[in-house]
């Protein structure tokens, strides 16, 4: 069955939560301590304390329960930035600080790292739903950063290269291609974007009046949906 032919899942009561959460716990766990190779699903279910076939109804391939375990993951460092939002009057500047910060977390378990984007690398489009889950999550984070709720296309477009450039980054580090230091340099270098995109916005408004529809809104876009799991 298809991503686009899959039922949605009803919302899931306290106990199957509870069990959901287990779940991405055991596999973080996993994970943290061997890598991509080391999840897998038998494993996986006698950690959670669920049988397998339950596993299976709640993710459908290690590939599933490895991007949702990433979603959980950038979910928690949401939370947490938005509880230490970053400093600053520059919206750049808060971006790249914020990027750094997620960056540091999963470098301090870099085999749960590379086991997760490995596993979005490997996703096709059965896991489209999850993997489009994280990249809202992202977008979230970065359009939290920069301060904007109603984003302009030109702004969500540099978001999607911000976006693309912190992961080839975190690739790039894991594969012991770059340094963290080069990481800092190539966000920062493209964080300046939100720059450009700001001067573009405001460019046609303080000319003469007439004509122009670059102050349309885009909708947001960014509120990062709970994924779909299966009782």
């Amino acid at each position: 069955m298809t991503a686009a032919e899959r039922p949605a899942s009803p919302a899931l009561t306290e106990r199957q939560e509870a069990r959901r959460r287990r779940i991405l716990h055991a596999s973080a766990e996993l994970a943290g301590r061997g890598g991509f190779d080391a999840v897998q699903m038998r494993e996986v279910a006698e950690a959670a304390g669920v049988a397998l076939g339950t596993l299976y109804r709640y993710f459908p391939s290690k590939v599933h329960l490895l991007v949702a375990t990433m979603q959980d993951q950038l979910q928690r460092m949401h939370t947490t930035l938005r509880r230490r939002p970053p400093a600053g009057e520059d919206p750049a500047g808060r971006v790249a600080q914020t990027l750094m910060r997620a960056f540091r977390a999963l470098q301090r378990e870099p085999q749960l790292a590379d086991a997760m984007v490995r596993a979005l690398t490997f996703a096709d489009r059965s896991v489209s739903p999850e993997v489009d889950t994280v990249s809202r999550l992202t977008t979230a984070i970065v359009l939290d950063a920069m301060g904007t709720e109603h984003p302009t296309p030109e702004q969500l477009s540099a978001v999607r290269v911000i976006e693309h450039t912190w992961h080839s980054a975190l690739i790039t580090w894991l594969s012991g291609r770059a340094s963290i230091a080069q990481v800092k340099i190539d966000i920062e270098m493209a964080c300046r974007l939100i720059d450009l995109t700001a001067q573009e916005t405001a460019g046609p408004g303080a000319g003469g009046g007439g004509g122009g529809g670059a102050g349309d809104e885009a909708g947001s876009g960014a509120e990062a949906a709970k994924e779909p799991a299966r009782d």
